[in-house]
């Protein structure tokens, strides 16, 4: 429990709304999704999940060990195939190197797919799963959302991390 506060004051040290967001695809997808006013679940990170369904308009989405969130996107978003690959988007409840590089190594992920990872500030072992994963030269783009973290493969764009309130 301390270190979950004690990280949060870190995070909140840290963190900037989309004021302080200097990439084009960051700022648009902070502004016109996550502070949408439009809550689609009560819990933070599977509000994140939702709305970056939504937002995109992601088709093929994978859901690691959660039959009940799976079963919500599928109700909310009837369209979306699940485990098939390339992914669009990816959810997990904790992600190493190791595994984002088989993940990535086997062609799972495409140029614009995004891993979103719940619960990387619970713990000090998903604290530092996230900062090596975020090291990582295959990933430019990091959001670090405190309840979640959201990285993409975006060849296109320099590296950048964000530290986003939301």
């Amino acid at each position: 429990m301390w270190f979950r506060f004690i990280s949060y004051v870190r995070f909140l040290g840290k963190s900037t709304n989309q004021h302080g967001v200097h990439s084009p695809f960051v700022f648009k997808y902070v502004t016109q999704c996550l502070y949408t006013k439009k809550k689609l679940h009560r819990n933070k990170s599977i509000n994140v999940l939702l709305k970056t369904i939504n937002y995109f308009g992601f088709e093929k989405v994978n859901i690691k060990n959660n039959e009940e969130v799976k079963e919500l996107v599928r109700q909310t978003f009837p369209k979306v195939r699940f485990d098939e690959n390339p992914l669009d988007l990816l959810f997990v409840d904790e992600m190493d190197m190791t595994i984002f590089q088989k993940i990535y190594s086997d062609g799972k992920l495409h140029n614009d797919s995004l891993v979103l990872i719940d619960s990387i500030h619970d713990n000090e072992k998903n604290l530092e799963q996230w900062n090596r994963l975020i090291a990582l030269p295959e990933i430019t783009v990091s959001i670090d959302m405190f309840h979640c973290g959201l990285i993409s493969i975006r060849r296109e764009q320099v590296k950048e991390h964000f530290t986003i309130r939301i």
